[in-house]
């Protein structure tokens, strides 16, 4: 590790300047686009989690210039990003939009509340969320469309044909040394668009 921090340059001035304190009106008007963001927590002990989020667009409110509102949504039930919170209230979000290159990074910290408790309709898929973390923000800023470019992740024509990866019947049986075969990924992937 020795030197190798001194193959990079100093960050530009317009990079250092890019950081904010606060959500201004192109921050709010990227989360009200993006319909997928990662949030990133840490444990008591400092262990990082990363959780995929997703909805409609717009589904992460900005409640002020200071403050959003993301609604936990039925998953896995392992609420390990709550936990977290609960310990560690440190967080960020990383805000992506499809056919943006550039990303919103977003860090605060969060406290979890209860969406009646927010003067705001967090319904979505007929649902209120069963909870809402509230984040505080202390920063944000654009990301560079390097990341963005290099992965063509917008590129249709780079987009993997589902077959070119094991279905999840047998990733999951794999993975959790199952005796006996899950349903087919349809019938599953079924289920799950139930409880969206």
């Amino acid at each position: 590790m020795d030197g190798v921090l001194d193959r990079y340059r100093d960050p530009s001035q317009l990079v250092q300047d890019k950081v904010i304190d606060h959500l201004d009106r192109h921050c709010r008007a990227f989360i009200e686009l993006s319909p997928f963001a990662t949030l990133s927590t840490a444990s008591a002990d400092g262990w990082p989690d990363v959780s995929p989020r997703g909805g409609d667009a717009g589904f992460v409110k900005v409640l002020d210039e200071h403050r959003l509102a993301l609604p936990d949504r039925p998953g896995n039930n392992r609420v390990d990003s709550l936990h977290n919170v609960a310990a560690n209230p440190r967080a960020a979000l990383m805000f992506l939009v499809p056919g943006i290159e550039e990303v919103l990074r977003v860090y605060g910290t969060a406290e979890i509340a209860a969406s009646e408790e927010l003067e705001v309709d967090l319904t979505e898929f007929g649902r209120a969320p069963r909870s809402v973390l509230v984040v505080s923000v202390t920063r944000a800023y654009f990301q560079c469309a390097k990341s963005i470019m290099r992965s063509g992740l917008w590129d249709p024509a780079r987009q993997v044909e589902r077959s070119a990866f094991a279905p999840m019947r047998v990733v999951f049986g794999d993975h959790c040394r199952l005796t006996t075969p899950l349903p087919d990924d349809a019938v599953m992937r079924e289920g799950l668009a139930q409880e969206l």
